[in-house]
Formats: C-alpha cells, sequence, structure tokens
C-alpha cells in the first residue's frame, strides 16, 4: 500500500512523500510505486527512493537501505517536483518487486 501527502506547496513547486507499507503477512525484499500525474508536474529532486519517468507516469523503487519491509514495516521517500496551474494529488499504487 502506498499514500502520499503533500508535505508543502508554493508557486511552482512542492514536496511530496509517499508511504509504502508492507500490509501482507510475509516480509517483502523490495518494492515499486508508481502513478501518473494528472497536471504536467515533474519531479526534480528524490530521496530515500530510485526514481524512472516517462511524461507523466512515475516509477520509484526502494533503494538499498529501505527495500525490505516486514509484515506492518513501513517506509518513506520524499521528492519536490514543479507544477504549473493545478496540482492534482498522485493516486500512487505499491507492488513488491
Amino acid at each position: 500500500m502506498a499514500t502520499f501527502k503533500n508535505v508543502g506547496q508554493w508557486t511552482g513547486g512542492f514536496q511530496g512523500e509517499v508511504t509504502v507499507k508492507n500490509t501482507g503477512a510475509a516480509t517483502t525484499n523490495a518494492w515499486t510505486v508508481r502513478w501518473t500525474f494528472a497536471n504536467g508536474q515533474q519531479i526534480t529532486q528524490i530521496w530515500g527512493g530510485t526514481l524512472s519517468a516517462s511524461g507523466a507516469a512515475v516509477s520509484v523503487r526502494n533503494v538499498a537501505w529501505n527495500g525490505t519491509l516486514a509484515a506492518g514495516a513501513s517506509a518513506t521517500f520524499g521528492f519536490l517536483a514543479s507544477w504549473n496551474g493545478t496540482n492534482t494529488a498522485p493516486a500512487p499504487t505499491c507492488s513488491p518487486t
């Protein structure tokens, strides 16, 4: 499970935070979070994850130190992004990889 939080927003930019939680019964060794930005937002900096983006489509994989999650455990990554006009919150999905 992945949830998005807008930590702060200013003209032309915002800081986002995504929390990944293992809701299963077994430990996962890696995860990938995906979403599509609705309004042309673009990530300019990321921490706690490895970014892959193509247009509006975003994919973030865990880094070495936060990929293994026991049942009920969570990890968080953050990013800075640009926006212009409208900044609709993304709806991230998560899958073990």
